[in-house]
């Protein structure tokens, strides 16, 4: 049976459009991407959203983590400030280089807490029981507790700005600490040191029993001169002992000549002593009245005739002297003449505490005795 052909008329167009050939890697088709769903891309989303949010928790957690344990170290170090109550510090553990009694002076630091707070935390040392114990600041805790007593503003005195640290310092080294803070003060006197000194030694906590040791370990800081001082005003607080109400008030001349009358005189001291007791409303000037006559320095020695002038030698003296000198503020001149020292230094000697400058000045014309 004979199969009849279907025939299709397909008209073309005269001109056939040619089009580009294309390739397609082998087993490869391409195929548009597929459309998501609205449910998908919100999914999507979320995974992304929260996968990113938990990056951001795990960085923010490590940082905290890192700022957490400087902060331990810094308050273990004692450099993280913090606001102690009084009621919580102690102050028995280290003796003070302040004679017990009135302080006259505490009035300005007083003043000056009053109107700006305190610029300088004291520094405390951490105790097992919660309770702190006094390193440095005996002034200014001293300061707080009046103004407490005085305003009762516990709200602004109640508690007192403190750098903590934990235990661990021997009490030799919190001693020095202590010191080394204080040789810097304007006001200590050698009598103060002195006293210190001694009263280490008589420590029991401590390691050493000679006072000549203890001005050794606690002023090492210190210069040999001043050492020395310190050596020699021991002599006059140990044998006057608490009958002195003002020892910090005993220039250092004076109280170097009494050391040596005490020295040269047997019995000075009992005699001393025996002036003094009793006495409790006398006044600075006149227990230093006191001590200038039994020095040598009363009135006796003010009555003496003056020596006869020493005739003036011929050849003139010379003018000036001068020289330079190399200091971390730069080149100094220094100019001497008769009657004149004149240090030249591009420094402002205006910015410096004027009693420590005096002190300053002083001990370099101690120097040249």
């Amino acid at each position: 049976m004979t199969k009849k052909r279907r025939m299709f008329d397909i008209d073309l167009p005269d001109e056939a459009v040619a089009l580009p050939d294309e390739t397609f890697p082998a087993g490869k088709v391409s195929e548009p991407p597929a459309r998501r769903g609205p449910m998908a891309t919100a999914i999507a989303e979320t995974v992304t959203s929260t996968r990113e949010r938990q990056e951001i928790e795990a960085q923010i957690r490590a940082e905290n983590d890192a700022l957490a344990h400087e902060h331990v170290r810094l308050k273990r170090l004692g450099l993280v400030v913090e606001l102690v109550p009084l009621d919580l510090i102690e102050t028995v553990k280290l003796v003070r280089d302040r004679k017990k009694g009135p302080d006259f002076e505490l009035a300005e630091l007083k003043a000056s807490i009053t109107d700006l707070g305190l610029s300088n935390p004291i520094r405390l040392e951490a105790r097992a029981d919660g309770r702190f114990e006094l390193i440095q600041g005996y002034r200014r805790l001293s300061a707080y507790r009046e103004l407490l007593a005085e305003t009762g503003d516990a709200d602004r005195f109640g508690r007192i700005p403190a750098a903590v640290s934990q235990p661990g310092d021997d009490l030799e080294a919190l001693y020095r600490k202590m010191v080394d803070e204080n040789l810097v003060r304007k006001d200590i006197s050698f009598a103060e040191m002195a006293m210190l000194a001694l009263d280490y030694a008589r420590d029991p906590g401590t390691k050493v029993d000679d006072p000549e040791k203890a001005v050794a370990i606690l002023f090492k800081s210190a210069g040999y001169q001043k050492r020395s001082y310190i050596r020699t005003f021991m002599a006059v607080v140990d044998r006057l002992g608490d009958d002195l109400l003002y020892p910090q008030d005993i220039p250092r001349a004076l109280g170097l000549a009494l050391a040596r009358r005490l020295e040269e005189v047997e019995g000075l001291a009992p005699q001393i002593r025996a002036e003094l007791k009793g006495w409790e409303t006398r006044t600075v000037a006149d227990e230093l009245a006191i001590l200038r006559r039994f020095a040598g320095e009363g009135e006796e020695a003010e009555a003496a005739p003056p020596k006869p002038a020493t005739p003036r030698s011929a050849t003139p003296a010379k003018a000036k002297t001068s020289f330079q000198f190399d200091r971390k503020d730069g080149r100094g001149k220094c100019v001497a003449a008769v009657g004149k020292l004149e240090i030249q230094l591009d420094r402002d000697f205006t910015t410096i505490d004027r009693r420590r400058l005096e002190q300053a000045v002083r001990l370099m014309l101690d120097q040249l005795d």
